[in-house]
């Protein structure tokens, strides 16, 4: 077991890790919309949110030598399912032809306000 933490990323906010890998999977915390140089919540909205923890989930998978293509599983936390159309947009773009397996929730409270959190799962062969 390996623990990974990227300082291209936000520090872990409480006691855990950005990620772990164990064997060829790799297991990472959910991200929120923090800036890891100022450690606040970028401004903007969710969309302006996404686009930061979609920056930081890339920060921790080039960190473990992973990459895009090596993500099977994503769980996204809104706290307004009704941003959900919005943020596919961004998502499938940052994605592009790489599908990985989803489940997305609106949740009652995220860390930090934030509006916005995603959790990934990787994988890559020896």
């Amino acid at each position: 077991m390996q623990f990974i933490n990227s300082k291209d990323a936000p520090k872990a906010v409480g006691p855990y890790s950005q990620a772990v890998k164990v064997d060829n999977f790799l297991f990472c915390s959910g991200q929120i919309g923090l800036d890891p140089n100022s450690g606040q919540i970028v401004e903007g909205g969710v969309l302006a949110e996404l686009q930061q923890v979609l920056k930081n989930i890339k920060a921790v998978l080039t960190e473990a030598n992973y990459k895009l293509e090596d993500v099977v599983k994503a769980e996204l936390f809104l706290a307004d399912i009704k941003d959900f159309a919005e943020i596919n947009k961004i998502y499938e773009a940052f994605f592009g032809s790489h599908k990985p397996a989803r489940n997305t929730y609106q949740v009652a409270k995220l860390p930090l306000d934030s509006k916005i959190e995603i959790s990934i799962t990787a994988y890559k062969t020896a």
